[in-house]
């Protein structure tokens, strides 16, 4: 039997976290087993609909190569993939089981279902709207709330993350499977979608193990074999004390996406968030996570977001694609994140800054605030060189001489290049008796003021000889 998985996501906002790794999982499955996975749009809940998430949601799989095998875009066989516009198919396997004898039209007002729910809660029972079922329904039409006839019984079942499990029939209830404006609920769509689609593991967030006895009753009712069910667990928030929101400061995707974290990094740190192969492997490509997937290896308990470690991860990615396909395939993800002045030089100088300081960089965006020098003339700041910890002992005179020193040897260097350079900054250190610690940052500071640079002689080397040599003079004279 062909592998088929599926991505169901609501149009409810962004696009976060805990939704995307849900994505992840069932497309690794389904493509270490040539299998598909489906990407369906559960916007049933018309309340909560956000106009324009379901471009957000496409557009962030695109981003991170989760391509569906089928859903919008690119159809397929099992179309509409948008709940809205499945309603007859909804009404259809809902007709079936008023048939059978298994749900019935409720008119209840919401008024009196609350009222039943507070008085369980006096009593301090457990509210079960079994208990309080409607003798002689009407006939059910569009406009009358469904419910579900249970059938209260022991169920068993095996979870693929999970394990073995069972519940007793204290937990089934006759749950509301079409609206009263006529949409169906989440929890008899996606049934009836998932067996019309062919889906044969369902993968899901552990908060639905609860509901899951409900779910069986249903596939019995209608007469479905059961998929494989995979619970995954909680994402936590960094404390570990609970189910990651948006109040932990997790941003969405997108937000990431916005400040230069790449969508390898992306997938690798989700991937494995509650997920490991047994090695101490961090660094895994799309293909080597494909080829390493297996259910067993999920673990059971939630795992804690860490936005440090993405951001390490993402860095050893720029790496990594600069190591392997050079600075030009790095420039290339590098638009949108230069500071403005930035575009007054040409790419090729650009790259030259890229290949200097692509170590350092966590994110795309740190190319903002680590590069400004390289295109404008920073301010000078002498409280920088007079409070820098190895510059603050030396007195005005001093420094001064030692930057006059440094530019005479330095002007009368024939060829500007970092070789060239180092040599010349190796001979300052013997003829001026100082530390490195001490000539360097003086130097260093003078042409960047700025808490970061790359080695000095790569610096000088790119920023050039005019430059290099402008900017220390100015100095010279400003102390």
């Amino acid at each position: 039997m062909e592998t088929v998985t599926r991505f169901a996501p609501s149009p409810t906002g962004y696009i976060h976290i805990g939704n995307v790794r849900s994505a992840i999982y069932p497309y690794l499955l389904a493509k270490q087993q040539n299998g598909k996975m489906i990407l369906r749009i559960e916007d049933t809940d018309r309340e909560r609909y956000v106009e324009g998430a379901t471009e957000l949601i496409e557009d962030t799989l695109e981003w991170l190569g989760l391509n569906w095998d089928e859903g919008p875009i690119v159809g397929g066989p099992h179309a509409p993939y948008f709940q809205s516009e499945r309603k007859a198919i909804y009404h259809k396997y809902a007709r079936k089981l008023i048939a059978s004898g298994r749900a019935y039209a409720d008119p209840t007002p919401s008024t009196q279902i609350e009222q039943y729910r507070q008085e369980c809660n006096a009593n301090k029972t457990p509210f079960l709207y079994r208990n309080y079922r409607p003798d002689n329904t009407p006939e059910w039409e569009p406009g009358i709330p469904l419910r579900f006839k249970a059938e209260p019984k022991e169920y068993q079942w095996h979870d693929e993350v999970m394990g073995d499990m069972h519940a007793g029939p204290e937990v089934q209830d006759d749950i509301v499977l079409i609206k009263k404006d006529g949409f169906p609920t989440y929890n008899f769509a996606h049934i009836v979608d998932d067996a019309e689609m062919g889906v044969t593991h369902v993968m899901r967030g552990v908060e639905y193990l609860s509901s899951t006895p409900n779910y069986l009753a249903l596939y019995d009712a209608l007469g479905i074999k059961r998929p494989k069910l995979v619970s995954l667990p909680h994402i936590l928030a960094p404390q570990g004390n609970k189910k990651l929101g948006k109040r932990d400061g997790a941003k969405s995707v997108t937000e990431y996406r916005d400040d230069g974290v790449l969508p390898e990094a992306m997938l690798n740190y989700l991937a494995c968030l509650g997920w490991n192969d047994g090695t101490e492997q961090e660094i895994y490509t799309k293909d080597e996570l494909i080829k390493a997937f297996s259910l067993d290896r999920i673990q059971t308990s939630g795992a804690r977001y860490d936005e440090t470690k993405l951001l390490w991860m993402n860095g050893q990615w720029l790496r990594r694609i600069m190591d392997e396909q050079g600075v030009n395939a790095l420039y290339e993800r590098s638009g949108g994140f230069w500071p403005e002045t930035a575009h007054n030089h040409t790419d090729e100088y650009r790259k030259q800054v890229l290949a200097i300081i692509y170590d350092r960089l966590k994110t795309l965006s740190d190319l903002r605030s680590m590069t400004g020098y390289f295109f404008a003339d920073p301010e000078i700041d002498l409280d920088m060189i007079t409070n820098n910890k190895f510059l603050k002992k030396l007195s005005e005179s001093e420094l001064e001489e030692l930057l006059k020193t440094s530019i005479a040897r330095l002007s009368a260097l024939s060829h500007w290049d970092a070789d060239s350079l180092q040599d010349v900054l190796n001979q300052l250190l013997q003829d001026t008796d100082r530390k490195p610690a001490e000539l360097f940052s003086l130097i260093r500071l003078s042409l960047s003021f700025a808490p970061f640079s790359p080695a000095l002689n790569l610096t000088m080397s790119v920023l050039g000889r005019d430059t290099s040599l402008a900017r220390l003079n100015a100095v010279a004279r400003a102390i």
